[in-house]
């Protein structure tokens, strides 16, 4: 028997070692137009080993970009693109994407807080800035009552935070002090047990008129 083991190494092991022979011998036909056939079929059984990949735009190229990689770049065929994989290509790195500056404390009331926070200090003071104040207030308290379900939190938390994240310049005004409370649930109506009579529900006064009926046939029958 011949073992894993003993064979060779996958270089790509999600596509299985069939794939990898196929490729390994697509590099030995010396035919350029049947070279280019071959490995054009070996690309679609890529694709279909692959389903979940189907929707990404560029997954025909990364099955190219596969192929290349597990014939050691040593094939001479043309992608669709025309521009063939190298070795050097495959080892350049991305830049490196900047950490977004987030604000380090008060983190529980996300970055978008930060965002409203900011865009009102860029408005003039007015009765639309106020509005905005207290939209960003009820939505702090939303958010600190969602991530601290078992601790309660009072509006003069959320003005003081606010006053904080805000550096003193954003100040809850007193007339919209109501909009951090939350809205009272309704309430759902008592249940009444079933009060009415009839005949063929047995209760209520007429369920007692056939009980006494009944009594009067048994006593007749006697």
């Amino acid at each position: 028997m011949e073992y894993n083991s003993q064979m060779e190494e996958l270089i790509i092991p999600e596509y299985g070692r069939n794939v990898q022979r196929l490729i390994f011998y697509a590099k030995t036909i010396e035919d350029d137009r049947l070279r280019q056939q071959f490995v054009e079929q070996i690309i679609q059984l890529m694709f279909q080993m692959q389903p979940q990949s189907r929707n990404m735009e560029d997954v025909r190229d990364k099955l190219w970009k596969h192929l290349f990689r597990i014939a050691n770049y040593e094939i001479k065929v043309v992608p669709p693109n025309g521009l063939a994989p190298t070795a050097e290509a495959a080892q350049i790195k991305p830049d490196k994407v900047d950490y977004p500056e987030k604000e380090q404390n008060y983190r529980h009331y996300g970055n978008s807080v930060q965002k409203l926070i900011r865009k009102a200090l860029e408005m003039d003071p007015g009765p639309k800035r106020d509005a905005l104040v207290s939209v960003i207030a009820s939505y702090m308290k939303l958010v600190y009552r969602t991530w601290n379900k078992e601790h309660f939190v009072s509006d003069d938390v959320i003005k003081a935070d606010l006053e904080i994240i805000s550096h003193g310049k954003l100040v809850l005004p007193a007339v919209i002090d109501n909009l951090l409370q939350p809205t009272p649930a309704p309430r759902r109506p008592k249940y009444k047990p079933y009060q009415g009579g009839g005949k063929s529900y047995g209760g209520g006064n007429g369920g007692g008129k056939n009980n006494k009926n009944r009594q009067q046939m048994r006593n007749k029958r006697k």
